[in-house]
This record gives structure tokens, C-alpha cells and sequence, in this order.
């Protein structure tokens, strides 16, 4: 089995690049289904956020480098040549332990942060819904949560800022010496949109309103923190009285335009607006920015914030590298013992088989042998096999991880005429349990 992930984020790629790949909630379960349509890909998981858009599949062959880039260019129809650069390939160890850094927060703009570990087990089970992922990406995924709680709990890595969206606030309060006698626009009351009203009010921000495409959920964000709810079709009129307003809606397109900053300043009379766009697809029209008396930021402008938290938690990054490389071992053992498991249940059935035949002209040779005398010689011959197995089998579970398909394996298949292919746990089983699995 090879797993394989193809992606970028804010470290390889530019917002304008993240944007045209983001894949919108609404189209994840077509996009999964999508990339099983290739004929390499038994299991797939996507993971799309404001910082980066990764796919992860999971095959039986060796699962070519250009799958994922030719599926990501065929969704969002855009030319391959427009991203290829920016992204990164990581192939079996490599990919899992990209993905325990990745839910650790250990890859992220702000090192240490904990939405993305949500964001990692929203992005499985969006594909356990679907049926796209199967017995590996669940264990991998499963694994990377536990891995994300361990370095959460045993090191001090989420020490400082934690969250995109807190960074935001303090970039506010960079601009502004104190957020008292402000008022703050917050557009969009999702995960990150929350994250941002609750830094808000601990930065102790005056007035607080709350945007969002579903009024009952602004509603219930605004009472929770203090602020107002304003509806989605009032939105001029609340820019025109925020000092700063904060983006993060879940849209496909812009939701505030240069025109809507152009006629809000207007109101405002030449008093400035800094707007904040951490929203992926950018939520703000770029070119916003050339209305005199607006100051835009991205979420790519975030980079100098993040420095002084990244100084705080940097010490702490070692010990955190030290618990992912551990659970990689880990999770690569496993995955050789479960490519292992078909040659070994057919090489062990090869010897059982033979023991039955055997025994079968024994009997015919010998029928009047009293029954006690028929038992013993069968438990007689059980242990025979048993123990002509054992170092084999033994040999085979102790083979190097890194190189199931490899060595020891293949000298086993062609020594006692096994499967060349032996077959694969199939993608679409009921995932077990980690306890069935074992740790």
C-alpha cells in the first residue's frame, strides 16, 4: 500500500494560488469522489483551509506523482503550470509524518495553534461520510488526533497566540494603540469567525458587530460575547461604521467589493478603515486596497505577528518532533504488517492445505485407526506446521517497514508459489477499530 500526499500551503504558495485550489464545504463530497475516479486511488482524504489545500489518497500500486496535480487542475479548471511550483509530494514515511506535524500545528503560519487539529478530523470525517476513506487513511488519521492530544498535552508548544484568527486581533491592536472606543466588524461566524469575536472581547474591543449569511447564527455569536448582529444584506451600512473589520466567511467568491469600501468611506467621512482578510478564498476584493483611506491585510501579511509567537514556542518544536518521529515508526510498522498479512494468511493456508491432503490418504490408507489414535496424529501435524511456519512468518513480520513489497517478501512468494498480488484489505470495508487493529 503507498500513501501519498500532493498539496501546498502559506509557506509554498501565495494566497492568490491557495484561493484558486480551495475546495468550498459544498463541493468536498464531489471533490472526494473525484479523486477515487482515478484508477490509482483506492482512498482519499482532502484537507482544505485557509492556509493550505492538501490531498491525501492511498493506493496499492505506487501511485504516480502527477494524480493529484492532473485532479486538482481538472476541478478548478485551472492550467497546471499556474500551481505546479508551489506544490510539495510526500511518499509513505514522509507523508506520515507530514500529517503529524500538520495536525500537531507543528506546519502551521502560527506553530502550535489547535484549529487545524479540528480542521484535520472535520477533513476525515467529511471522507469516512463519503465511503473515501478506508483501513489506512483511518488508522493515519486516527493516529495523527492522538499524535496532535500527545504533543498538546506533554509540551508546552501552544504557549502565546494560538489561532490564526487571534493573530488578526492582535494585528489590530498593532494599528490601533488600544481597541477601546472601536468598533469591529467581524464577517462570518464559523469556527475561525468565533475564534476571532472571543480575542476581541479578551482584547476588550468597544463595539462588536457580527456578519453572517445565516442571521441566527450571528444572533447567537453576538449575544454569547456582548456584540450586535447585523444581517448579511445591512452589510454596507456596518461598514461604514467599523474602524476594522475582520473576514473569515466560507464563500467562493468576494462578499465586500471595492465599490462597498468605496461608499462606506464615503460615510466615513476620510476616516480611515483597516480591513483584515484571513478568509480563504480571499472574502475582500484585492483591489479594495486602491481606495484611498482603506488598509487591507491578508492573511498572508500575518507573517510579522507570528514571529514574536513563533520565538515563544520555537524551544518547544524539538521535543514535538521527537513524539511524531516515534508514532511514524509506529504507524509504518503497522502498515507493512497489514501489507504482510494476505502472503502470510495464503502462505499459512498453502501449509494447512497440504497437512489435509496428507492426512486425508492417511486415513484412507489406514481406516480401521481408532479415533484417539486419528486425534493425535492430527495435533501431531498441526504442530509440525506450526513450527515449520513460525520462523517465516516471523522473518517476514520482522522485514524492515520502510520495504514491505521488498526483500524477505518477495523471496517468500516465489519460494512457495504465492500471489504475486495478494490481495489488499478492500477500501470500501467498515474501518475497524483501533483496538481491532492494535496499537
Amino acid at each position: 500500500m503507498t500513501i501519498r500526499v500532493t498539496g501546498l500551503n502559506h509557506q509554498t504558495a501565495p494566497v492568490q494560488v491557495r484561493e484558486a485550489l480551495a475546495f468550498p464545504k459544498s463541493r468536498i463530497q464531489d471533490a472526494l469522489a473525484g479523486v477515487r475516479d482515478r484508477r490509482e486511488v483506492d482512498e482519499a482524504v482532502i484537507l482544505s483551509t485557509c492556509n493550505r489545500v492538501e490531498v491525501y489518497v492511498c493506493g496499492r500500486g505506487e501511485l504516480d506523482e502527477g494524480v493529484v496535480p492532473a485532479f486538482l487542475a481538472e476541478f478548478h479548471g485551472v492550467w497546471p503550470e499556474t500551481f505546479a511550483p508551489h506544490l510539495y509530494h510526500h511518499v509513505g514515511a514522509e507523508a506520515v509524518g507530514h500529517l503529524f506535524r500538520v495536525a500537531s500545528g507543528l506546519d502551521s503560519l502560527v506553530v502550535g495553534e489547535t484549529q487545524i487539529t479540528g480542521q484535520v478530523k472535520q477533513a476525515y470525517e467529511a471522507a469516512a461520510a463519503s465511503g473515501a476513506s478506508g483501513v489506512v487513511l483511518h488508522r493515519l488519521f486516527q493516529q495523527a488526533l492522538a499524535v496532535a492530544k500527545q504533543v498538546r498535552t506533554r509540551t508546552e508548544i501552544g504557549a502565546g497566540r494560538a489561532s490564526i484568527g487571534s493573530v488578526a486581533v492582535e494585528l489590530a491592536g498593532h494599528i490601533f494603540e488600544s481597541l477601546t472606543g472601536r468598533t469591529v466588524l467581524v464577517v462570518g461566524a464559523g469556527e475561525m469567525g468565533e475564534t476571532v469575536v472571543r480575542s476581541l472581547h479578551a482584547a476588550g474591543a468597544s463595539a462588536l458587530l457580527v456578519a453572517n449569511r445565516t442571521f441566527s447564527r450571528a444572533e447567537e455569536l453576538a449575544r454569547e460575547w456582548g456584540g450586535t448582529a447585523v444581517r448579511f444584506d445591512r452589510l454596507g451600512e456596518s461598514l461604514s461604521r467599523a474602524d476594522i473589520v475582520i473576514t473569515s466567511a466560507d464563500a467562493p467568491h468576494h462578499v465586500i467589493r471595492r465599490a462597498d469600501i468605496a461608499e462606506a468611506l464615503h460615510v466615513r467621512r476620510g476616516r480611515p478603515v483597516f480591513v483584515i482578510d484571513i478568509g480563504v478564498p480571499r472574502n475582500v476584493e484585492p483591489c479594495a486596497s486602491e481606495v484611498e483611506g482603506c488598509y487591507l491585510y491578508n492573511v498572508d501579511h500575518l507573517q510579522a505577528v507570528v514571529a514574536e509567537t513563533l520565538a515563544l514556542r520555537q524551544r518547544e518544536v524539538e521535543h514535538c518532533m521527537a513524539i511524531v518521529q516515534a508514532e511514524v515508526g509506529q504507524f509504518m510498522s503497522w502498515l507493512a504488517k497489514l501489507a504482510l498479512a494476505p502472503t502470510i494468511t495464503e502462505l499459512s493456508q498453502r501449509f494447512h492445505d497440504l497437512k489435509r491432503q496428507e492426512l486425508a490418504l492417511l486415513w484412507n490408507k489406514l481406516p480401521d485407526l481408532p479415533e484417539p489414535a486419528r486425534a493425535e496424529i492430527e495435533r501431531m501435524a498441526n504442530r509440525v506446521v506450526n513450527k515449520i511456519l513460525h520462523q517465516p512468518i516471523a522473518a517476514l513480520q520482522a522485514s524492515p517497514p520502510e520495504d514491505p513489497s521488498g526483500g524477505l517478501l518477495a523471496a517468500a512468494l516465489r519460494l512457495f508459489g504465492l500471489s504475486r498480488s495478494p490481495a489488499a484489505p478492500h477500501p470500501s470495508a467498515p474501518p475497524p477499530t483501533l483496538r481491532e487493529l492494535g496499537k
